[in-house]
């Protein structure tokens, strides 16, 4: 298999509900997502993809749902009241606790088949590194 692969950064908040240390709290990462591609066929330049496309249709959803915005867990009631109360926040309501492996598994799983649709080509790796030392995998 042949895959191409394009660095997305971007920053958010999250809480790791249930955590049982520091993480339960309200916080922010510079978020790094390696977001690996593989299609059938190379195109008719020799690429999985063009880099840029990957840019603009999965970081460009980034950008205008995660980036500067808080990834909130939809049974999070706390945070969802305490996230209310800042006019324009950005929030985005997961269907999982936003750990760094939800958060891989929902770019994959969600994000993936939506922004390349039509493309010919799907995401089939995601990682994410939350912090330096702290990375997350999710696969196909």
């Amino acid at each position: 298999m042949i895959t191409a692969t394009r660095r997305i950064q971007f920053a958010a908040g999250h809480r790791v509900f249930g955590h049982e240390g520091k993480c339960r709290y309200l916080h922010g990462h510079n978020f790094v997502a390696f977001l690996t591609a593989a299609a059938d066929d190379l195109d008719a330049v020799g690429r999985v993809i063009d880099f840029g496309v990957l840019k603009e249709r999965v970081g460009g959803w980034i950008e205008r749902a995660w980036d500067h915005g808080f990834l909130v867990w939809q049974d999070d009631a706390e945070a969802r009241r305490a996230l209310a109360l800042v006019d324009g926040q950005k929030t985005y309501l997961l269907g999982a606790n936003p750990t760094a492996e939800n958060i891989a598994d929902h770019l994959l799983r969600v994000v993936g088949p939506d922004a390349l649709a039509g493309t010919g080509v799907r995401l089939v790796k995601v990682t994410l590194y939350e912090t330096e030392n702290g990375i997350a995998e999710a696969t196909l």
